[in-house]
């Protein structure tokens, strides 16, 4: 943390007053106003990058499945694939409260309120160490008590003991980059966190590469690389914003421990976490019943998911850029704009969803084949099943990430939760149900059932908080409840 503080923190000398106005004007060259201009081209040129940055942060882990699949055989790749659930509902969360904390930032933002801005970032750094230590000593302590009671075949579970308590061991690294990328990203700048990865993702095929074939570290070098790669990605981020954004330049005053911006933290950033973990309890269960399948669906799984997850990353890009945008807006009391960023989005979701349906028909098994290089035709054939049922449900994923981000960026992370909670159902319900009566058939089905649960939620909600959101910016708000009036208070 004192890192942090110290890169971040601003020199005693620099003046307030008319220099610092100065400074944050010349802040507009390097950060993006979504409050004006075309949504869609502003949407298109805020995600593309961001695309760029998701595709690259997958490619860490696609890399380090091929290489396990290539290199160590189908029982290594197995152990990595049993982990996903659990790996999802922990970094997930790490990423769900990093978002979340950047949401008043981009509010703030939004405002151009500055100072304001600088408190909340400075208040969520002390809040991410805390949550950072506090989960790596939890986890990293149960996490073979975990495995077991998922069932992890006992034929892998060293190899899946392996990797994964040496991921848990990075989560400072995790909380550091994406901390810092969203708050990068808040202020319109998706670009430089691109950059970045792209860097750290290639050192990650040469740390890969050189833990695995020639230090002999088998499967753990996969992990210890992923962690290195992401760790260097923080750090520079961390650099690139001393350097470039004064803006960014936190007074020892600014630094000091607000509890008032803790909570509104908190209560942004801890719902958007229990989001991705409660989303993942379904998916733990879930993983639970595949494992009773035995070693091959497994590898088959997780081929197929490391596949669907880099052809999702254009979903994933969508949905971060609506929660900016829909935070700027809602900053700038320009509630008009949702409906048009929220339309112009969905036309680009739903036409990457046909082009990847396309794409995967027709090419999925030569992906796959990447991630095999023993007993290949069982686990191809049951991963294309898999990658072709899930694609073919891609339209209803589009909405629940543009739709989820948007509520989440208005500022009411309660209801992505709720949607959460019903993705956690369908998949809970697969794992339980469909596996058990129809085998691998039932867990292919199992996360478009959980989309469709889910948008069957979020479209009505998004309706109800536009509209609720609309009263709160209003002049009468008497009718509210307390924390409504209490959130659009803080807006005006």
């Amino acid at each position: 943390m004192s890192a942090v503080s110290v890169v971040l923190g601003r020199n005693r000398s620099l003046r307030a007053g008319n220099g610092m106005e100065v400074r944050e004007r010349a802040q507009k060259v390097s950060t993006k106003d979504m409050t004006a201009g075309s949504p869609m081209g502003l949407i298109l040129g805020f995600a593309v990058p961001l695309l760029f940055g998701f595709l690259f942060q997958q490619f860490y882990s696609v890399v380090d499945t091929i290489i396990v699949g290539q290199f160590l055989g189908v029982k290594a790749l197995a152990g990595v694939g049993s982990t996903g659930s659990i790996n999802f509902m922990i970094i997930g969360f790490c990423m769900g409260v990093c978002n979340g904390f950047a949401i008043p930032v981009a509010h703030k933002f939004g405002a151009k309120d500055y100072s304001g801005m600088r408190q909340f970032i400075a208040n969520s750094v002390w809040l991410s160490g805390v949550f950072a230590v506090i989960m790596t000593t939890a986890v990293v302590l149960l996490c073979r008590n975990i495995l077991t009671l998922m069932h992890t075949p006992e034929d892998i579970f060293v190899y899946a003991y392996t990797y994964i308590v040496i991921i848990f061991c990075g989560i400072p690294a995790s909380y550091l980059y994406n901390l810092l990328s969203g708050i990068i990203r808040s202020m319109g700048d998706s670009r430089t966190p691109l950059m970045f990865l792209l860097l750290s993702s290639v050192l990650n095929i040469g740390l890969d590469l050189l833990c695995i074939l020639t230090f002999r570290m088998g499967i753990a070098g996969a992990a210890v690389a992923t962690v290195v790669s992401q760790l260097i990605s923080g750090v520079l981020c961390l650099f690139y914003m001393k350097k470039k954004f004064d803006i960014l330049e936190i007074t020892r005053e600014e630094w000091k421990v607000n509890f008032s911006h803790m909570k509104t933290l908190c209560g942004m950033g801890v719902p958007m976490g229990l989001q991705y973990s409660i989303t993942a309890i379904g998916g733990v269960i879930l993983q639970t019943s595949v494992n009773s399948l035995g070693s091959v669906a497994v590898a088959a799984t997780t081929a197929a998911s490391k596949v669907s997850m880099f052809f999702c990353c254009p979903f994933d890009a969508m949905g971060s850029t609506m929660a900016t945008y829909g935070g700027q807006n809602v900053g700038a009391k320009k509630l008009e704009r949702l409906g048009e960023g929220l339309r112009a989005c969905s036309v680009l979701g739903i036409g990457y969803a046909l082009l990847a349906f396309g794409v995967l028909f027709f090419f999925g098994d030569n992906f796959v084949s990447l991630f095999v290089n023993e007993g290949g035709a069982e686990i191809i054939e049951s991963a294309r099943q898999m990658l072709l049922t899930m694609s073919a449900f891609y339209i209803p994923l589009a909405f629940v990430n543009i739709i989820r981000f948007m509520i989440q960026g208005m500022g009411f992370s309660a209801f992505a939760v709720l949607a959460g909670v019903c993705e956690m159902v369908a998949r809970g319900l697969a794992g339980l149900f469909l596996v058990p009566a129809l085998g691998y058939t039932g867990a292919c089905l199992a996360s478009p059932l959980a989309w469709i649960f889910a948008d069957a939620f979020l479209i009505p909600a998004y309706i109800h908080v536009r509209r609720k959101l609309g009263k709160m910016i209003g002049e009468d708000i008497s009718g509210l409840h307390h924390q409504d009036r209490c959130f659009i208070l803080k807006l005006r």
